[in-house]
């Protein structure tokens, strides 16, 4: 058998792993050591293995994380309350596949958007589509989708997200239009998705930064309700980080 027109063809089938560990193979001096069904066993499993990191790529670059980070790599030893058993249990993405939410509250520079991009980031590894928005920059887009006909399908994007990471909420109180929004996001993935808010304000001041009581009452219940808590305390990770850069 001729070996170029074969692999032309696997790669005109989109078969590019397999084509990759075909050439391979036709380089190795001992391969005739394995039998057919061994070494289509391993074309397929290359083939397979290629596929799925293209679709975790595409995942990733969908989800537009505004950082680089993978539970893998988190920080206990930072003195922030993180509890390590809490977040390797959480790293299983079952609560993502209970359609639970997750909230993580502290102070600034403590590592919760980190903390949210590696949530979000093992979620993308574990399969699932993710989204990540500032909150801020998302009523702004939700604002303009209204005026250009978007808004409609905005939402129904948003919905559709195994995992939605609303970051830095709570740095302003929420006007009419923004209370409006954010409750059509949660009744969307009301027990059906998953969200996972970060936020510098403490959650009983939640629902005064709402501001209308009734409105609250319907975000926070949606939001809350079947919610893993991460509270963390502590000093700046930005200004550690700076100190050690300045020894």
């Amino acid at each position: 058998m001729l070996m170029h027109p074969t692999i032309e063809k696997l790669e005109s089938l989109r078969f590019t792993g397999m084509a990759k560990a075909f050439k391979e193979q036709s380089e190795m001096e001992d391969i005739d050591r394995l039998d057919f069904a061994e070494r289509l066993g391993l074309l397929l499993d290359r083939e397979v293995s290629e596929r799925e990191t293209r679709r975790l790529q595409t995942r990733l670059r969908k989800a537009k994380l505004r950082q680089h980070a993978c539970l893998e790599d988190v920080d206990f030893k930072h003195p922030r309350r993180l509890d390590k058993s809490l977040i390797m249990r959480l790293g299983d993405c079952q609560w993502i596949k209970n359609h639970h939410n997750l909230i993580i509250t502290g102070p600034t520079g403590v590592g919760k958007s980190y903390l949210a991009c590696a949530f979000a980031q093992k979620a993308c590894r574990e399969g699932y589509n993710a989204t990540y928005l500032r909150i801020s920059r998302m009523f702004e887009t939700l604002s303009l989708a209204k005026g250009d006909g978007r808004y409609v399908k905005l939402l129904a994007a948003f919905a559709k997200a195994d995992l939605l990471v609303l970051d830095d909420y709570g740095l302003a109180t929420l006007n009419q239009e923004q209370r409006h929004d954010l409750l059509e996001i949660l009744e969307d993935r009301h027990q059906l998705k998953s969200t996972l808010v970060t936020s510098q304000l403490p959650m009983e001041h939640w629902h005064e930064q709402i501001g209308d009581p009734t409105m609250a009452d319907a975000i926070l219940d949606r939001l809350i309700h079947n919610a893993h808590i991460i509270c963390l305390k502590g000093g700046s990770m930005r200004k550690k980080k700076a100190n050690i850069k300045e020894q």
